[in-house]
């Protein structure tokens, strides 16, 4: 069997879960008799409704940070962990945790080097972890997904890895993602008490998100737009206290909203009801949310960094994520501009359509089958 690792998506690891559960889904759909599944359960995991619960599975019931630990201990003292999924052919980490095994090929997908790149980002302990354990994982998985190519230059940069050894497969939005209707837009809206005219952040709230320049854009365009607000849709992840406590200092209170964790039914119509959304970041793996924006028909103004670009082509309108007054002008012409509103907006929905979890799935099953010689 070939056994993919749904771990993040037990735990709703935010951007990690996503990218598992529906690759694992897309997979199965193939073909449902060639995988099975593997995941810690750990304290409060719950298995995806998504996925079907006769899928072949294997779990263990630890801690997160004590698996991790076990699996990097297990790495360094050369000790196989294959009595964990005795009938395995091969192995995939959808997340940054590779599973010590003795021939067995593995696969690994790496998302970001966020911890290279941006140190101060992350807490001292994560930081140390993946210091610590990344080098061997990336070294010693048979092969290595990219979600990018902007991820697949880090891995080359930072590992010194045969770029033969990274295959780059793109993620997707979800097919919930799409237009929604005047109707579901007025329902959400009145639900979730959205204001007329807003700009629309999605993503995990910590310090790489660039949310501190975001603001000072902001307090820049309630110049022109007094009517603007700005609300944040997603968890909070670390690091966010100086972020939340500027907003309270500053008295943005009641322009600025965190609308926390919004359900995958409610948030194509929170997309659909902005005015405009906004991705800001300093860094991004992959930055799935530019696609989830456009495949709801929601224009997006994103950062040029890492792989933005690759993931909002022509579509989206970018800006230099340190420059704040670029970044205001950006904004401000879309919100403006009616006529390039409507050309990125069918652009978007184009780009979109680019990418889907059934060209992800058949890409990686091309990638298992080299690996078991069956190409």
């Amino acid at each position: 069997m070939i056994y993919i690792d749904i771990s993040a998506a037990v735990h709703s690891k935010a951007g990690l879960g996503r990218y598992s559960e529906r690759l694992a889904g897309a997979l199965l759909e193939r073909n449902p008799n060639r995988y099975a599944l593997f995941y810690n359960r750990g304290g409060e995991g719950r298995f995806p409704d998504t996925l079907p619960a006769n899928t072949p599975q294997r779990s263990i019931n630890w801690g997160y940070k004590p698996w991790r630990m076990a699996v990097l201990l297990a790495h360094l003292g050369h000790v196989p962990l294959n009595r964990l999924v005795p009938d395995v052919e091969l192995f995939h980490s959808t997340e940054h945790l590779l599973m010590p095994l003795r021939g067995v090929p593995t696969v690994l997908t790496v998302h970001d080097l966020i911890f290279k790149l941006f140190p101060d980002y992350h807490k001292r302990l994560n930081y140390w972890y993946l210091n610590r354990a990344m080098p061997l994982y990336v070294e010693r998985a048979s092969a290595i997904i990219a979600v990018s190519e902007a991820t697949k230059r880090d891995l080359v940069k930072f590992y010194n890895v045969d770029p033969a050894k990274v295959t780059v497969v793109y993620e997707a939005a979800a097919t919930h993602f799409k237009p929604p209707s005047p109707a579901r837009i007025d329902h959400v809206s009145r639900k979730y008490h959205l204001p007329k005219r807003f700009l629309l952040h999605l993503s995990t709230i910590e310090p790489r998100k660039n949310l501190m320049r975001l603001l000072d854009a902001f307090q820049i365009l309630r110049r022109s737009f007094p009517d603007l607000y700005l609300l944040l849709a997603g968890g909070r992840g670390w690091l966010f206290d100086d972020f939340f406590a500027r907003i309270e200092a500053e008295g943005l209170g009641d322009v600025v909203r965190p609308l926390g964790w919004v359900s995958d039914e409610d948030l194509p119509a929170v997309i659909g009801a902005a005015a405009l959304a906004v991705q800001p970041s300093l860094y991004e793996g992959f930055g799935l949310p530019i696609l989830e924006h456009m495949a709801c028909g929601q224009v997006v103004a994103a950062s040029n960094s890492s792989s933005h670009p690759e993931v909002g082509g022509e579509a989206a309108a970018y800006f230099d994520p340190e420059n704040v007054d670029e970044m205001a002008a950006v904004i401000g012409r879309l919100l403006t501009d009616g006529d390039e509103y409507a050309r990125r907006k069918a652009l978007g929905l184009q780009q979109a359509a680019r990418f889907s979890w059934e060209r992800a799935a058949r890409e990686t099953e091309r990638l298992y089958d080299a690996l078991l010689g069956r190409d």
